[in-house]
């Protein structure tokens, strides 16, 4: 009788004993010791805080690409007024110069839908390293251009290597780094597309725009090599169930004195939870984009791109030159632009720390106001410069066109230029984060080419000072929209925000009142709320 009562009592022990279970092919870093019980963790910074080393020089090469986005941005303002000179080998008239400044933007949108296509079906990393080949293939027809139809064909893969490297940047970035850290590192897309617009102004004044599309060739190059040397992201591989692939990842992003285990639980019990799976039936997908968790960022995106392009920015970027020589300034007109980018390349740097600390709303505000207020200045001194010539009077205060766009520039920058970037790589869920990234930069850059295209013509239609006048309102008046609509999703989970859009939480702070209702709170074993 002993001996049974002995070996049932070992039996209970050992069952005991066991390892509790964890979904996913997952396995527990530690035996769990003679006493049945995890021991505590010992409090060491790295177990919360992964290497931020290795998470930052995987969000610079992943955002490399963006340098070309800026330089295709910037190219336009160098070879426009080259072209137009008069020992130019290649002159171009006023419908030429607008197909050239804007024909990259055509390409923009369908690079940014096929690539948050492959994003979903082949991976991040795949199609950061597949987005550089059209981005140096552009480069390549404008530096050997024999005629205009070689530059407009090499503006086209330029901008489409631009739009395909938007979106895969971003998400991989968003991916791959702790909530402390992804906002400023996502804000180095921000970076580097003014990077490359001081690259090319810079470059412009002292070169030819052939040699400047030459040189700006090595930057696609360069990103394509460099991408192989990172794993994809452990979200990706978790949405594909593959969980050991994913720790091997988050190891290689964190550093081997993190303790994996908390966010690898997060990671599959979230997975889990959402029933992520491999979305390939297009009717699936569309279901999956038409879920409020979607749609509801997609919209907030979409109204803050259209408010954001229609402020002005790339018709300043694309034209600048061009505007200096309008606006009644005396500065030499390439110096002017040359300072402007460096200008412009600060006040981003500065907007990626400021992201960090003072998070998105009230970044967006200070944008949405300086552009506001500045291009009504720049608009109102245009204005009175006219009248001044009219009336054959000597123009006065010819700093004031300088200042204004210096400020709209840098105004635009702590806010504009990087926020509603950052937040493509937030706000979606993880199951479609790809393609509806992908049709989030696709609507930003229909709103680019609409703009760029349509300079020309408003400055015929209503005037230069109209047409920087009529930017002006639009951006004050999408301060309301921002006040009332734009979620704070600083220092939250990814996890966090797609919770707030899909209504099982209340967390993120709006303008609205009924945004301060207290969080919803889940009891134990209760259902969570549709």
């Amino acid at each position: 009788m002993d001996t049974k009562a002995d070996s049932k009592e070992k039996e209970a022990l050992m069952v005991d004993t066991k390892p509790p279970k964890i979904q996913g092919s997952f396995v527990m870093d530690k035996p769990l010791p003679q006493n049945g019980h995890l021991e505590q963790e010992p409090a060491n910074p790295h177990l919360s805080h992964g290497s931020a080393t290795r998470q930052i020089l995987a969000a610079f090469v992943a955002q490399l690409g963006t340098v070309n986005t800026g330089m295709a941005f910037g190219f336009s303002a160098i070879a426009i007024p080259q072209l137009r000179a008069v020992n130019s080998t290649m002159p171009i008239d006023d419908v030429q110069e607008s197909w050239i400044a804007s024909m990259s933007s055509i390409g923009t949108p369908i690079g940014c839908l096929l690539s948050g296509y492959l994003m979903d079906q082949i991976g991040r990393k795949r199609s950061l390293i597949i987005t550089e080949i059209p981005a140096l293939l552009g480069w390549l027809l404008i530096s050997f251009a024999t005629n205009i139809d070689m530059i407009y064909a090499g503006r086209f893969f330029t901008g489409l290597g631009s739009g395909m490297v938007g979106a895969p940047a971003r998400v991989y970035t968003s991916e791959v780094t702790q909530p402390h850290l992804r906002g400023m590192l996502t804000a180095i897309s921000s970076v580097g597309v003014s990077t490359g617009v001081l690259l090319e102004y810079a470059m412009g004044g002292v070169t030819t725009w052939k040699i400047c599309a030459m040189v700006s060739s090595l930057i696609p190059a360069s990103a394509l090599i460099l991408m192989f040397m990172f794993p994809e992201t452990p979200s990706y591989l978790i949405s594909r169930n593959k969980p050991e692939k994913a720790r091997r990842a988050l190891e290689h992003f964190r550093g081997s004195s993190y303790n994996l285990t908390k966010e690898m639980d997060t990671l599959i019990n979230f997975s889990n939870k959402n029933n992520l799976k491999r979305l390939t039936n297009p009717k699936e997908i569309l279901h999956a984009i038409m879920q409020p968790n979607a749609l509801k960022p997609f919209a907030l995106l979409f109204f803050y791109f259209l408010i954001y392009q229609w402020s002005g920015t790339n018709a300043v970027t694309f034209y600048a030159v061009d505007i200096f020589q309008k606006s009644g300034a005396t500065m030499n007109k390439y110096l002017a632009t040359t300072i402007l980018g460096v200008v412009r390349l600060l006040s981003t740097i500065l907007a990626c720390v400021l992201c960090r600390r003072c998070g998105r709303r009230p970044l967006t505000m200070v944008s949405s106001i300086g552009c506001g207020l500045s291009m009504l200045g720049l608009g109102t001194y245009m204005w009175l410069n006219d009248v001044w010539k009219a009336n054959n009077i000597p123009a006065t205060f010819t700093w004031v066109p300088v200042v204004c766009i210096f400020a709209y520039t840098i105004a635009c920058t702590i806010g504009f230029l990087v926020i509603p970037w950052v937040m493509i790589g937030e706000v979606y869920p993880v199951q479609v984060r790809g393609i509806i990234g992908g049709l989030t930069t696709m609507s930003a850059h229909c709103f680019v080419f609409m703009v760029v295209k349509t300079f020309p013509f408003l400055r015929a239609a209503i005037t230069e000072h109209g047409t920087f006048l009529l930017y002006g309102f639009i951006s004050l008046f999408g301060t309301i929209y921002f006040y009332i609509c734009l979620p704070e999703t600083k220092n939250k989970s990814l996890q966090e925000i797609e919770d707030y859009f899909s209504g099982r939480s209340s967390t993120l702070k709006t303008g609205r009142l009924c945004s301060r209702k207290k969080s919803l709170q889940i009891q134990k074993g209760n259902v969570l709320p549709k």
